[in-house]
């Protein structure tokens, strides 16, 4: 099983992007991405910051998407 990807918020917001994910609306850092079906999360983008691996969790698990199924999108 691969470990959890070091990435920054950008990089994670490009991966979504590419599974169907799009910027609803940004407040300061906080990009607030949605799906056509309902599903939705925040991602913080700051500058050249790693997303902690618990944010990193979170946010999978509110995106109902894999730890491999994101890696495969990197």
């Amino acid at each position: 099983m691969p470990k959890f990807p070091r990435i920054t918020g950008k990089e994670l917001l490009k991966a979504l992007e590419k599974l169907g994910f799009s910027v609803a609306r940004i407040k300061g850092s906080h990009h607030f991405v949605n799906h056509p079906d309902v599903r939705a999360t925040v991602i913080p983008i700051h500058s050249g910051e790693i997303i902690g691996i618990g944010l990193l969790i979170k946010i999978l698990k509110d995106c109902e998407i894999s730890k491999e199924k994101l890696i495969e999108y990197l």
